[in-house]
């Protein structure tokens, strides 16, 4: 995350964005993979600890899947 310039300092970016960087550079297998992670660990019900600060509708603890795309 830090080699794409998200800090925990810095402005919020665009999902599709954060996504097809790291389809580029890392993981060209499929998008739908990498923004299902990226969801899991925005949701602060998900883990203990969120790894990633989310803005918007990331799901909610009845139904984890109910996120926007």
């Amino acid at each position: 995350m830090s080699e794409l310039g998200l800090d925990a300092d810095s402005k919020h970016k665009k999902s599709a964005r954060t996504v097809g960087d790291v389809l580029g550079k890392f993981h060209p297998h499929g998008d739908l993979a990498c923004y299902e992670a990226m969801v899991l660990m925005a949701q602060p019900f998900s883990y203990r600890y969120p790894l990633v600060d989310g803005q918007g509708n990331w799901g909610a603890p009845d139904d984890p899947k109910s996120f926007a795309a």
